[in-house]
């Protein structure tokens, strides 16, 4: 007995002593692609030196798992039937619970999907709809920005702006660890963080948040590019400091910092710079372009296309957009905070920028314009001298809160304040077809003006119990506030057989006020009807209510402007009711997809004129069709349609029944009779990408037409002044083609990139009582080819060559046709003992017309020479020349419905530089036990 009694003693101590000393290993396995749990599967822990086995245990009917193993380093096998094995090592490196992220599992009928493309030059994974390059895996030089390294990159290309393109779509979200940083603004991200820090760049078709929460896909696709960092990277701080001084009084100082820490990340940036650099990105450069519909404008600095189908609109005083475009010469104070967060396990999450940015914009323009009418032409020659400045505040945030795995509710708030001073000075000539003077008019405006807006959208989603049976309700504000005043000077002569016949002066204060208020309600019901089929229903209030008041001043004999002019001055109230509601029908099964729906519209318009103290009120049904096809031959190769209907409703500025005197030659006069616009959009996109080859081809098409579009009245007098009112017309159309092969030579290891567009619209206006149809074409044919040796060179250039056409049915005799020729070749040479030689240029060959024959070519020529210092090459010294050959010329050409205009500005040109980069990092201690 005493025998036994001390067995059973040192049993109980070696087993509490075995237990004191393990760890609890807890983990769960998954089918993520489909979404389900995978009970009953095996987990196995083995020695890594035999394979012999330590635990061993199974899957509870919702994936999780335990295991008890003592400290010590395993190899974990997860298994389950038709499943690919799951191999991973884990160090364990002392006692308590330890929790593995989730398992996903992939079937072996999927693994062939998945490809894993290695090599001494590169590593690419593809999985799903997902591309993953392995960073380290494509050489960049010591400190090159994440740019650089988007470069390298198969299937990506990054223009001279910092605009990403890959396997032809634009890239619209760059996402650092699944997170915006600094809002949409993808330059912050690309060329501020170094590549150094990134362990993963992925590629995706990001699916709308809808989607991605109901599981039913709606054909929503937003190209995007994560940036996973490395573990160590995520933790201590790190940035850019930049100090220039430059010849000409030119400087152009800029410092990053971040703090990482975890999940915590903190970041500031700053500039000071009279060099061109604003911190506007190419995102934000696109989101206020003007409307797509029949007029075009082509930029042969940026290579941009745009289209406006009402034309010029010089109804303001301040026709200012209050960013630096390239014209002119800036100075720039301009900073920013960014905050990002996530805790409790991630159920919430924080993530907010402030910026702020002061402005000075100063230089001068000349335009030149051909006006075409039925039985004559007029050309305008203007000269413009201009000093504005604005300064801005802007604050977004986002807040989200996960109840639990079915519900949660998400916050995005953002708003701002301009203030904005212009002064503008104009000299017009307005001469006939046999060059004789028409009118002559100086003109001389100022502003100060005060903006506010808030914007604010709230969510809350919810699943019910069945898979793709979920509701979610949606309520969106916007809030706008514009008050501005100016003074108009302004001295008109007009002229018969080479003498003045009469003239006009004009000397008024203008004091405009424009308020908006928006209330956006939705709710959406999705309901599944099988497996492969759904329902989506929907029902939404809209609520916009607009006042515009603009009041113009004469001055008085007293020297005050208190005298009242009734013609230009005009008190509107203008507000929209809507009601919205339509069902659609989804049908997604293996690689097809199919969507079709419709929502139906009921919308009133109610119309105060407060100074004449009239009112109108119109009802109006709308309808939203729409429709969707794609099927997927395989991950990287999908083609897709899609098609919807949409209806626009006349802005106040196109309804006020107001005369506007801005330019007393250049009238606009509002139209309370305006029809809302109901525009019908189609666009068919195929894409197919080859990782193994790097071969790629897209091919996109596009049409929109649109009823009751609203367009221009003008009429032209024979003293040259024109009177322009909004209309509705039919006859609108847009068509255009983007096409685009890229593969790459792989034995000398070069790459290629070949693209076409093709755009033709039709705008419709009338002139001088008659209906105007303007046919305009637009063709552009480029390549690019880029090749590089690691440690010696990356060497690279593009071609294009664009033709653009014009004819207005008024006048069939006269038209516009000419050719521009662009050429950027680009260059690095890396020397020995870390010298570094980089050129670039910028040729632009533009044709003359019979009415442009000034010569507009420009070799833009840069260049620099510098050396790294320091450990990890973590300081740049280098001297830089910009515009080498001082040849820079700010040009662009419009097309519109009866003119052709040209407009050559001041820009800046020459200017050397001595500029320091120091590349700063101090890495934190990542905490123990952390995996990733």
């Amino acid at each position: 007995m005493p025998r036994l009694t001390l067995l059973l003693c040192v049993l109980l101590f070696l087993f509490g002593t075995a237990t004191a000393q393990s760890s609890h290993v807890s983990g769960s396995i998954a089918d993520t692609l489909e979404k389900k749990t995978l009970g009953n599967g095996s987990v196995l822990l083995l020695r890594p030196a035999d394979s012999i086995l330590v635990r061993y245990t199974r899957t509870n009917a919702t994936g999780g798992f335990q295991l008890t193993v003592p400290p010590g380093h395993y190899l974990l096998l997860v298994t389950y039937p038709s499943y690919a094995d799951y191999v991973d090592t884990l160090d364990i490196k002392d006692t308590g619970a330890y929790v593995l992220p989730p398992i996903g599992m992939v079937l072996k009928s999927k693994l062939l999907e998945t490809v894993v493309v290695s090599g001494s030059k590169g590593a690419v994974r593809i999985k799903g709809d997902t591309t993953e390059f392995n960073a380290d895996s494509f050489r960049t030089q010591p400190g090159a920005s994440v740019e650089d390294l988007l470069k390298k990159l198969p299937g990506i290309q990054v223009d001279k702006n910092g605009k990403i393109t890959a396997q032809g779509e634009t890239v619209k979200k760059v996402l650092v660890d699944g997170e915006e940083f600094f809002g949409d603004d993808p330059t912050l991200v690309t060329q501020n963080l170094r590549a150094d820090m990134v362990d993963k760049v992925q590629l995706y078709d990001k699916k709308s948040d809808q989607a991605t929460f109901t599981g039913i896909d709606d054909g929503q696709r937003e190209k995007t590019i994560n940036l996973k960092l490395k573990n160590d990277k995520k933790l201590g701080y790190f940035g850019r400091a930049t100090a220039d001084i430059g010849t000409d009084g030119y400087y152009d100082e800029q410092l990053m910092a971040n703090y990482f820490k975890k999940k915590t990340k903190i970041s500031a940036f700053g500039i000071i710079s009279n060099t061109g650099k604003t911190g506007l990105n190419w995102n934000e450069r696109d989101n206020y372009g003007q409307s797509f519909a029949g007029n075009i404008e082509v930029d042969n600095n940026t290579g941009t296309i745009s289209f406006d189908g009402t034309g010029n609109n010089q109804d303001e005083l301040d026709t200012w957009s209050g960013r630096y475009e390239g014209q002119g010469y800036p100075s720039v104070k301009t900073g920013g905070l960014h905050f990002n967060n996530k805790w409790d396990d991630d159920k919430f999450s924080l993530n907010g920028n402030y910026k702020y940015m002061q402005l000075n914009v100063t230089g001068n323009s000349t335009t030149n314009t051909e006006t075409i009418l039925p039985d004559t032409l007029f050309y305008n020659n203007q000269r413009q001298t201009f000093n504005n400045q604005i300064i801005r505040n802007t604050l977004d945030g986002t807040y989200e809160i996960k109840f639990d795995s079915t519900s949660s509710l998400k916050i995005l708030a953002n708003g701002g304040t301009d203030h904005k001073t212009t002064f503008n000075q104009y000299h017009s000539e307005y001469l006939a077809i046999d060059s004789s003077l028409v009118n002559q008019n100086d003109r001389t405006t100022t502003t100060s003006g005060d903006k506010r807006q808030v914007n604010s959208y709230l969510i809350w989603r919810k699943k019910l119990g069945r898979m793709g049976r979920t509701v979610s309700i949606a309520v969106r504000e916007n809030y706008t506030d514009d008050k501005s005043t100016g003074y108009l000077n302004s001295a008109t002569k007009y002229y018969q057989g080479g003498v003045i016949s009469s003239d006009s002066l004009i000397d008024q204060l203008k004091d405009y006020h424009t308020t908006s208020t928006l209330i956006d309600s939705k709710a959406t019901y999705t309901q599944p009807l099988s497996k492969y089929s759904f329902l989506v229903g929907n029902y939404g209030v809209v609520v916009n209510d607009s006042r515009s008041n603009r009041d113009s001043y004469d001055k008085a004999s007293g020297g005050k402007y208190n005298l009242l002019d009734s013609l230009y001055s005009n008190d509107y109230q203008y507000n929209v009711f809507t009601q919205r509601g339509g069902l659609a029908y989804t049908y997604i099964k293996k690689k097809w997809r199919f969507s079709a729906g419709s929502d139906l519209g009921y919308t009133r318009f109610n119309q105060h004129d407060r100074i004449a103290d009239t009112s109108a009120h119109r009802d109006f049904i709308n309808w939203y069709p729409t429709a969707g096809l794609g099927y997927n031959f395989t991950n990287q190769r999908r083609i897709n349609f899609n098609y919807n209907g949409y209806t626009i409703q006349p802005t106040v500025t196109q309804i006020q029944p107001i005369l506007t005197n801005e330019d007393p030659l250049n009238i606009f006069i509002g139209n309370p009779a305006l029809k809302p616009k109901f525009g019908n959009r189609f666009n068919l996109r195929f894409n197919d990408y080859k990782v193994l080859t790097d071969r790629g081809i897209w091919i996109n098409l596009n049409y929109v037409f649109t009823l009751n579009d609203i367009s221009n009245s003008v009429n032209v007098s024979s003293g040259g002044k024109k009177v322009t009112e909004y209309v509705n017309v039919n006859g609108n159309y847009t068509a255009a083609v983007n096409l685009g092969y890229s593969l790459k030579w792989s034995k000398p290891d070069i790459r290629f990139w070949f693209y076409g567009n093709g755009n033709q619209s039709s705008n419709v206006s009338i002139v001088n009582g008659l209906s105007n149809k303007t046919l305009s074409k637009i063709g552009t044919l480029g390549a690019w080819i880029n090749k590089s040796k690691e440690k010696k060179f990356d060497i690279g250039t593009g071609f294009s060559a664009t033709y653009t056409t014009s004819r207005s049915s008024i006048n069939s005799g006269v038209s516009t046709d000419y050719w521009t020729y662009q050429i950027q070749p680009e260059g690095n040479l890396f020397l020995p003992l870390k010298f570094q030689l980089h050129a670039d240029a910028d040729i632009n060959l533009r044709q003359k017309t019979p009415v442009f024959t000034t010569n507009n070519n420009v070799v833009l020529l840069n260049g620099w020479f510098g050396k790294k210092f320091l450990k990890n090459d973590a300081l740049l010294i280098k001297v830089s020349v910009n515009d080498i050959l001082n040849q820079n010329i700010g040009f662009s050409r419009t097309v519109n419905s009866n003119f052709i205009s040209q407009n050559t500005y001041g820009t800046i040109k020459r200017y050397g530089m001595l500029t320091v980069v120091w590349n700063f990092t101090k890495p934190g201690t990542p905490a123990p036990q952390q995996r990733d």
